[in-house]
């Protein structure tokens, strides 16, 4: 079935742990330890209801799959294009549901490294529909209890929609889904206009996907979800974190919004999803829609972009390096502007020739090392909004660097690598 994680780990593959593994520390160690293999991960966790799956995206590779593409620059084009146009959703009856025994407990809760605040759910799809408007994003949730836990929620749109129900003296109504096709956990880690549905967009990219109404507040939900809570975001609040991000550090703890659920229902033919904090899924999750923007605004200012990174030591997120072709000597200045402007968070990028391997960081620092100098190709913009997962950012600012490290385009011979033939 469309939008069905199970069909999807059948075509990529997995391995299966038999044994059920302690929520503290025995599944993170089993993600990290075979995270970037090729394989996903089947496995069962002490106390949850469905078995659960990890590294499904753990690659480029599988990510092309997901999105059903034939290449990295074709997957970029049917991300981006899915946001921008979306496709209707098939309104189906509901599939046989079970309730949960123990409530949220039921849901694959992990505690992945020693000083994380509690037991996190780190896959949980968040879906809201408040005064006409539905959105779809990917939230953590600290456990607090069977009927209660933590969400982190930024100035976003779930944010938005929450703060109009607070002014109004309402909860927000949301129905939690773990368990999805990664197509839908894709679409729903882009940042379309308000009013966009995300899951509209993953229909775009499946070719159609069936939903039916959530049992509570009515909410489309796709087909095959593994689990769905019901429940409300509510004003009060409570201590969340300390939590690890993408670069590997500990999130800060802070006050967010606690969320009660009324029920956890299940399907037992599906299979849930864990993704690491910091680990290589967590990185494509969250990287690959911004590394798809970057492409697409580089593009426009460039004739041609051979590739486009955000790397996996910073993240996925803050550093960039990418490889064009030039006509003109300003167009690698251009083309960092370009990606500064498609990515906010970004911090640091490199822009290099066509015949610069973007995967090889040796190949990178001899561009750098031979193409760039620091009095001519260095950008530099100083105060500039980043991002909150840079540990060295003041007050949320830093300071933008962007690195021409072309060959200049009157003189291309002094640069070029030897090459032996044949």
């Amino acid at each position: 079935m469309k939008g069905s994680l199970v069909k999807f780990l059948d075509e990529v593959g997995y391995e299966y742990n038999e044994k059920a593994l302690s929520r503290e520390y025995e599944v993170s160690r089993l993600l990290k330890d075979r995270e970037g293999n090729g394989r996903a991960q089947l496995f069962n966790i002490e106390d949850s209801e469905l078995r659960s799956s990890g590294n499904v995206v753990d690659s480029r590779d599988k990510v092309i799959k997901a999105l059903m593409a034939k290449n990295l620059e074709d997957a970029y084009r049917r991300l981006i294009e899915s946001s921008l146009e979306g496709h209707n959703l098939k309104l189906v009856g509901s599939p046989i549901l079970r309730e949960a025994k123990h409530g949220l407990k039921s849901l694959p809760f992990v505690k992945f490294y020693e000083k994380d605040g509690g037991l996190y759910l780190t896959s949980s799809l968040v879906i809201s529909c408040f005064e006409g408007i539905c959105n779809s994003s990917i939230h953590r949730i600290m456990l607090l209890n069977e009927n209660e836990g933590v969400i982190r929620l930024v100035p976003r749109h779930l944010y938005y929609l929450y703060k109009k129900a607070i002014k109004k003296g309402m909860s927000l109504p949301i129905s939690i889904i773990v368990g999805v096709h990664p197509a839908i956990m894709l679409a729903s880690s882009t940042s379309p206009s308000l009013g966009r549905f995300e899951i509209e967009s993953a229909s775009s990219i499946l070719g159609g996907l069936e939903v039916y109404r959530s049992p509570i507040h009515g909410n489309p939900v796709p087909y095959a979800s593994a689990f769905i809570a019901e429940g409300y975001i509510t004003e009060r609040e409570e201590n969340e974190g300390p939590f690890v991000e993408a670069m590997g550090c500990y999130d800060k703890v802070r006050m967010q919004p606690v969320l009660k659920v009324k029920r956890v229902y299940l399907k037992a033919d599906e299979v849930s999803h864990v993704i690491l904090p910091g680990g290589l899924e967590h990185k494509m999750l969250m990287g690959f829609p911004r590394e798809a923007n970057i492409w697409n605004s580089v593009s426009k200012v460039v004739p041609k972009v051979y590739g486009a990174r955000l790397t996996e030591a910073s993240g996925g997120w803050l550093h960039a390096i990418i490889s064009i072709e030039k006509t003109h000597d300003g167009d690698g200045k251009n083309a960092i502007l370009a990606a500064f402007a498609s990515h906010p968070s970004l911090k640091h990028v490199v822009v290099v020739d066509g015949d610069i391997n973007i995967d090889d960081p040796g190949e990178v620092e001899w561009a750098i090392a031979t193409r760039f100098q620091g009095k001519d190709d260095l950008v530099i913009i100083n105060n500039a909004r980043g991002s909150s997962l840079d540990p060295s950012s003041i007050n949320g600012n830093t300071t933008k660097i962007g690195i021409d490290a072309t060959m200049p385009l009157g003189d291309r011979e002094r640069f070029e690598k030897a090459k032996i033939p044949g």
